[in-house]
């Protein structure tokens, strides 16, 4: 099967996954917080992004983990395999057991003065931190098996275990719902049982499946390969680091100045968000193996050329929903929540035009990745992951808005973090910025602005209504396939009209039968 065949094969099962698990979260979402409330539903979000916090990493140590597993498919050396798979089990079991008990002991610290949540609350949530510490723990360990998966490009049984996982979290919801137990306490901690059934899936599998996945660290284990996959993720660290730190930064300033219900709000902003983004996730996880292994094998031309393509449809998949979003969010999230959370909708807004300006590079970070020289790069994205953080303090001390939050996120992390992923990737893999601007920029740009066109003329020409938001989302996706297939390149209608044909036979076939 050829390379683009399989991306786009494993793409349509990502992107089958992503409309269960899109329509399960929607609705899961509607039901907590309704059910919790705007303040215990804060309160979650706050908690649990506590320990989002400090598991930062893991976060970097997956990262090192499925770079190594995939570069080593693409040598294809299956013994290195087994090293690397085994050092990275003993790894991630030190790691889940060293974030266990330092998310213990700063525990302590978060309650006793840093977050603020009314006393009445504070037992329900010290049992919904305590049960995501487990839910950690368990989430760190399946992170081998994840990246065995990722390296074959086994995306048909990861979505399936994604589909389980948001059934059991649609589950999880409706006992909410109907308890007559305290909610939080019960949601918090039927939502930390999850990972461990995910882990226990995925390990099933993987030990069926895979020759590397064998567990025999005194037969298996490479020093060096430990000191190395460890200096890897400690670069990575840096940026996780000073990532998650910003984000659940930003929601502590949030709500020491404003309260659990902007944090609630914040949470909203984060839900949308990332179920428009999982648009985009969905050809990340099925691209960033061809990219570390096209490494792998030496075959820089194709890895340069994969990403640039990827980061523009990547892109695409982002714009063709959210652009439109963005201008009708106040009727969106008013057919999605019944109590909209004040500040949400402007939230929302800007919280997706940073997913945009992040999204003009998104497989940059990977190309560079891919080749191993990661130093400098994360360092310099580490200074601009934690800016926003600062700068936010500096304007709410001064009296700015709750908004000025999402300015500052979008300046460091979408414009700035955008010229160092460029500039890195020239200096490091040859990537030339006319190449960029010419294949991913300008096609980017020429469709964004005739989408925001299309949209706002129809805002401008009707009334608040679902019939108008029927109008605007079927004409930015009718301009958006316009203009992507007036600007694609010779190389990528090669690509994509035997997959129209393909798509056309199978509705055929369905429709014979």
């Amino acid at each position: 099967m050829s390379t683009s065949s399989r991306v786009i094969k494993n793409t349509g099962y990502l992107y089958a996954k992503m409309g269960i698990t899109m329509f399960i979260s929607l609705y899961t979402t509607r039901l907590i917080l309704n059910s919790l409330g705007a303040s215990d539903f804060g309160i979650f979000n706050i908690v649990g992004g506590a320990i989002a916090m400090l598991g930062f990493l893991n976060s970097a140590m997956a990262s090192a983990t499925q770079r190594f597993m995939s570069y080593a498919e693409g040598a294809g050396n299956k013994k290195n395999e087994k090293y690397i798979f085994n050092v990275s089990i003993i790894l991630h079991f030190t790691l889940s057991i060293i974030v266990g008990i330092a998310l213990l002991i700063t525990g302590f610290f978060f309650f006793n003065g840093i977050l603020n949540i009314p006393k009445g609350r504070i037992f329900a949530a010290e049992i919904v931190y305590g049960s995501l510490i487990i839910s950690t723990m368990f989430t760190i360990m399946t992170v081998p098996y994840d990246a065995t998966m990722n390296a074959h490009e086994n995306m048909k049984y990861y979505a399936f275990v994604g589909i389980v996982e948001s059934i059991l979290k649609l589950a999880v919801a409706f006992v909410t719902v109907y308890i007559l137990s305290d909610k939080l306490i019960v949601y918090g901690t039927l939502m930390a049982c999850i990972p461990l059934i995910t882990l226990t899936i995925m390990r099933i599998y993987c030990h069926r499946h895979y020759e590397e996945c064998i567990i025999s660290p005194r037969k298996y284990w490479n020093k060096s390969m430990a000191k190395e996959i460890t200096s890897f993720a400690g670069w990575n660290f840096f940026n996780s680091a000073a990532s998650i730190i910003t984000q659940y930064g930003l929601g502590i300033v949030l709500n020491s100045f404003f309260g659990t219900i902007l944090n609630a709000a914040m949470g909203v902003a984060n839900q949308l968000s990332g179920m428009l983004m999982a648009f985009s996730n969905n050809m990340t996880k099925a691209l960033n193996p061809v990219i570390v292994k096209s490494a792998g094998s030496g075959e820089d031309e194709k890895m340069i050329n994969a990403s640039l393509i990827g980061c523009k449809y990547s892109y695409f998949l982002i714009a063709v929903f959210s652009i439109p979003f963005i201008f009708e969010m106040p009727y969106i999230l008013k057919l999605w929540l019944k109590n909209i959370p004040n500040w949400a909708i402007l939230f929302c807004q800007l919280q997706l035009i940073r997913s945009l300006m992040e999204g003009l590079t998104g497989y940059i970070p990977t190309l560079v990745t891919a080749k191993g020289n990661i130093k400098g790069m994360s360092i310099s994205k580490s200074i601009l992951s934690i800016l926003p953080l600062l700068l936010t303090i500096i304007s709410f001390l001064n009296g700015s808005s709750p908004y000025w939050l999402y300015i500052w996120w979008i300046v460091c992390w979408g414009v700035l973090n955008d010229i160092v992923s460029l500039y890195y990737a020239n200096i490091l893999c040859e990537l030339r910025i006319k190449d960029y601007m010419k294949i991913t920029f300008y096609p980017i740009l020429i469709i964004s602005l005739t989408m925001s066109f299309a949209c706002f003329s129809i805002i401008i020409l009707m009334h608040e209504s679902l019939l108008r938001l029927i109008l605007t989302s079927s004409a930015s996706v009718t301009v958006f396939a316009f203009s992507a297939y007036t600007t694609m390149s010779k190389q990528e209608r090669i690509i994509l009209i035997p997959l129209i044909s393909k798509l056309k036979n199978f509705s055929y076939i369905r429709k014979m039968t």
